[in-house]
């Protein structure tokens, strides 16, 4: 089927991990072509927990961009035990931070200097409620009692609900969801409370992770769950639902890394992040609603203006290389060596 296009208005990325460095270069153009604005996450080697971090930051990322790009970096901090209100007030006033990252100590990648117990920090979470400053959370608990397919729906039971509860006010975003627990929780929880949904957990469930063998390039964190669950996702993303919206969690890991004794978790999906999600919605038959998941419902709870410019796909094939460059290591990306069904044009 090829000859086919649809026009949408230029999305934005709600969850996106570029690193730092010679890696940071290599990656960031590629949603710099699709998106228009991507939250950064903060987990560097030291973790991005300060608002003079965040600038800094935030300046190398510019610096990265290639030329003429209008693409925008929303900076986020680090959530630690050491945080302060007096932090979150700086962020709050500086313009250019939009979140606090909240991951349980040990959860994910450059995890550790997370939060062992969520609530000592309930004085910074009591000013970001005053400031309207969103909290997006890594939703699983680290318990090792809890099987690991099960920590997401644990976190929800043990830590979500009682954080909904003691901070009405609070925005919250409920990070890569995976269950069919989250998406119910979502779908019937108060306003301030959204989820963003990556386009692997949409596209594979968790038997792609040993096909043929193990397959490394598929381990992310939260895992890929069972059949039932991605269809849950599925069907949470067309269902025109503004409470969900777009978040790659792109996460890029050198080839050594993720092909190791103890390989790093998270799947590199920026070169064809959008043309991964046509493929979704394409399948089932909600192209229409597309542009909302896409463009509309992360700017309306940011509380911030819709892009005005637009992008354009095409159903035709397009080849993914077997591997690309991150920073003059060998990355291998989503799907690599196969094809896409949607090809972002221009």
């Amino acid at each position: 089927m090829t000859d086919f296009r649809i026009q949408l208005t230029r999305p934005d990325d709600w969850h996106l991990h570029v690193r730092d460095g010679q890696m940071l270069e290599s990656v960031v153009p590629d949603s710099a072509r699709q998106f228009a604005r991507a939250i950064i996450m903060p987990n560097l080697k030291p973790p991005v927990a300060t608002v003079v971090q965040a600038l800094e930051y935030r300046k190398r990322i510019l610096m990265a961009l290639p030329e003429g790009s209008e693409f925008q970096p929303l900076m986020t901090l680090y959530l630690t035990e050491q945080t302060t209100p007096e932090e979150i007030r700086a962020a709050a006033d500086s313009g250019h931070i939009h979140a606090v990252k909240y991951y349980p100590a040990g959860a994910t990648t450059n995890a550790a200097s997370g939060v062992g117990d969520i609530r000592r920090v309930f004085p910074v979470l009591e000013q970001m409620q005053q400031h309207g400053l969103p909290l997006l959370m890594h939703g699983e608990v680290t318990d090792p009692e809890v099987d690991v397919f099960d920590r997401e729906a644990v976190f929800i039971e043990r830590e979500l609900d009682m954080l909904v509860q003691e901070f009405p006010g609070l925005p919250m975003v409920l990070e890569h969801i995976t269950t069919r627990a989250a998406v119910e929780y979502v779908q019937d929880g108060p306003d301030k409370l959204a989820a963003t949904v990556t386009a692997h957990h949409l596209l594979l469930n968790r038997n792609a992770i040993f096909q043929g063998g193990l397959r490394p390039h598929h381990y992310c964190l939260p895992l890929l769950k069972r059949e039932q669950h991605r269809q849950a996702l599925v069907g949470a993303v067309t269902s025109g639902n503004a409470r969900f919206f777009l978040g790659t969690d792109s996460a890029p890991h050198p080839r050594g890394a993720k092909e190791s004794d103890c390989g790093c978790a998270g799947i590199y999906t920026a070169r064809n992040a959008l043309e991964l999600y046509a493929e979704v919605f394409d399948e089932a038959g909600a192209l229409d609603r597309l542009e909302a998941f896409a463009a509309f419902h992360g700017p309306d709870f940011y509380g911030m203006p819709r892009n005005s410019g637009t992008i354009e796909l095409e159903r035709t094939e397009a080849e993914i290389p077997e591997t690309v460059d991150f920073g003059g290591q060998v990355g291998v990306p989503f799907r690599a060596g196969g094809r896409t069904r949607w090809r972002l044009v221009g």
